[in-house]
């Protein structure tokens, strides 16, 4: 079975379908690709990844509202809190983005942010896919996330990792991290390189 692409229209004609039958309200905070795609930084992305805030009442009907949305359309949704995964940076809730007006139509009866772009980046990193480290490129690249804050924001949450808090070795969590910092020099070689050439 084909994977089915998800750009920006349908990102956008997602939420839009889920607030036509989601009779609550809440915020939604969009996660790496997702949000790329929403700022038009990627043209498509495979799965439209999101964490949802809602009362406790309307969990259950948001829920069905995703199911149902995403069977009609055909596509990949998660709903994952980054923090049941890995532990989140102080002052995390502070960094949500705002997303870029001319990128969102702001009709929609839920809120709709960018989830703190460092916290995605650690959960990355310690997912370690090529497409994950290629997300945390990207918000190095646009500025999402800033080199030396990342590593200092870091270097306060490591004494939280363990095993059972990132499900992984936290020295294979250092091992990524170094891997990424890897191809952030060498993206940036590439770059620099380019200028001279041009």
């Amino acid at each position: 079975m084909a994977i089915q692409l998800i750009n920006q229209a349908m990102i956008v004609r997602f939420f839009r379908e889920i607030g036509a039958v989601f009779s609550g309200s809440g915020t939604i905070y969009l996660v790496g690709e997702t949000s790329l795609v929403v700022e038009g930084l990627r043209r498509f992305t495979d799965r439209l990844e999101f964490c949802s805030s809602v009362d406790l009442v309307d969990r259950n009907p948001f829920n069905r509202a995703v199911v149902q949305v995403a069977g009609q359309m055909g596509i990949k949704v998660s709903d994952e809190f980054p923090g049941e995964v890995i532990p989140l940076p102080d002052g995390y809730a502070a960094r949500h983005r705002a997303v870029a007006d001319a990128h969102w139509p702001f009709d929609l009866p839920l809120v709709v942010l960018h989830f703190d772009p460092y916290s995605v980046s650690y959960r990355c990193v310690a997912r370690g896919g090529e497409l994950d480290y290629k997300v945390v490129l990207d918000y190095l690249e646009h500025g999402w996330i800033l080199e030396d804050e990342m590593i200092e924001r870091l270097e306060l949450l490591l004494p939280e990792f363990s095993f059972d808090t990132i499900q992984q070795d936290p020295a294979e969590f250092r091992r990524r991290m170094g891997s990424l910092w890897q191809m952030w020099e060498n993206r940036q070689s590439h770059v620099a390189v380019g200028i001279a050439v041009s």
